[in-house]
C-alpha cells in the first residue's frame, strides 16, 4: 500500500479513512512507512492522520520538541480538527504527543505510546550518527529491532541519506539534545486520558524499566510488552500491536462522547 501526501499550506500529510481520528506521531528517523500496518488496520473505521514532522528542514532555532509541538498544533489548526482525537507517538513523536497533551488536554481523548522518549532513550544507540559510514549506520538501524532483518536496505538507504546531510544531521543532534534535556517525569500524573503503552520486551533504545515507569507516572495507563520485539512494535510485531490498539480502542471508546 502506498501512502499518498497531501498538502495543506506548509502542512504535508496522509489522510486515509472517515471516522474518529487517529493521528499518528513518527520518530526521528521515521517514515510513513511505519504506520503502513496501522493505516491498513484502521482506516476502515477510523480517520487516520499522519503529519509529516518537519525534523529535517525546520529553522534549526526550532529544532526541539517544543519547536515539533508548536508544528503540531498549527497543523491540528490548519486541517480543523476540533473534537479530541487519539494520539499515537513512537518514539520520539511518543514525546511529541505526551507535550501536545500536556499543552493541549482538551484536545486528547486518548494516547497511545510505543517505544517513547521523555525519561530516557539510548539514541541512536548511545551517539549521534556518523556522516559517511553507511556500515556504522547499517548496525544502528538494526539496533532498534529484536530482528535485525527488519532493518531493510531500503530503510537503512534512507537514514544514510538523511545522515550523510549536513544539515540534516545538525537538526538530529539538536532534537535528539532537546528531546534529553526535556524529561517529563515531574509532569506525567497530569495527564488524564486513558493511555495505552505497548512497548517491545526487547528495546534497547527505551528499554522495558522506562516503561514500567511510564505506567508507574501516568495514571490511566495500561502497560502491554511484546516480546521478541525491539523499539518499533508497529513494525516489527504489526498483528499483535494491530490487535492490543483496538482492543484498547473499543474499551475506551466512551470517552469520545463525555
Amino acid at each position: 500500500m502506498e501512502l499518498q501526501i497531501k498538502e495543506h499550506n506548509e502542512f504535508q500529510y496522509v489522510e486515509e479513512g472517515t471516522g474518529p481520528v487517529l493521528l499518528l506521531l513518527h520518530g526521528l528517523f521515521g517514515a510513513l512507512s511505519n504506520w503502513q500496518e496501522v493505516v491498513a488496520e484502521f482506516r476502515p473505521s477510523y480517520r487516520v492522520i499522519i503529519p509529516l514532522l518537519p525534523i529535517y528542514d525546520m529553522p534549526l532555532t526550532q529544532a526541539g520538541v517544543p519547536g515539533l509541538v508548536k508544528y503540531v498544533e498549527g497543523f491540528v489548526r490548519a486541517v480543523g480538527l476540533t473534537e479530541p482525537c487519539t494520539v499515537l507517538g513512537n518514539s520520539l513523536g511518543g514525546h511529541v504527543g505526551l507535550e501536545y497533551t500536556l499543552r493541549n488536554p482538551k484536545q486528547v481523548a486518548r494516547l497511545v505510546l510505543t517505544g517513547s522518549s521523555g525519561l530516557f532513550e539510548d539514541s541512536m544507540g548511545g551517539s549521534f550518527p556518523k556522516r559517511g559510514n553507511y556500515a556504522y549506520v547499517q548496525e544502528r538501524v538494526a539496533y532498534t529491532f529484536y530482528d535485525p532483518t527488519v532493518a531493510t536496505q531500503e530503510l537503512v538507504d534512507e537514514v544514510f541519506s538523511i545522515t550523510n546531510s549536513n544539515a540534516k544531521c545538525l537538526r538530529i543532534i539538536s532534537i535528539a539534545r532537546s528531546a534529553q534535556r526535556h524529561n517529563l517525569g515531574k509532569e506525567l500524573s497530569e495527564i488524564k486520558v486513558p493511555t495505552l503503552l505497548v512497548w517491545g520486551l526487547n528495546d534497547t533504545i527505551t528499554p522495558p524499566l522506562v516503561a514500567h515507569e511510564f505506567n508507574r507516572l501516568i495514571r490511566h495507563s495500561e502497560l502491554r510488552f511484546l516480546d521478541h520485539c525491539g523499539h518499533a512494535p508497529m513494525m516489527e510485531r504489526p498483528h499483535e500491536f494491530n490487535q492490543l490498539l483496538r482492543q484498547f480502542l473499543l474499551r475506551t471508546e466512551g470517552v469520545l462522547q463525555t
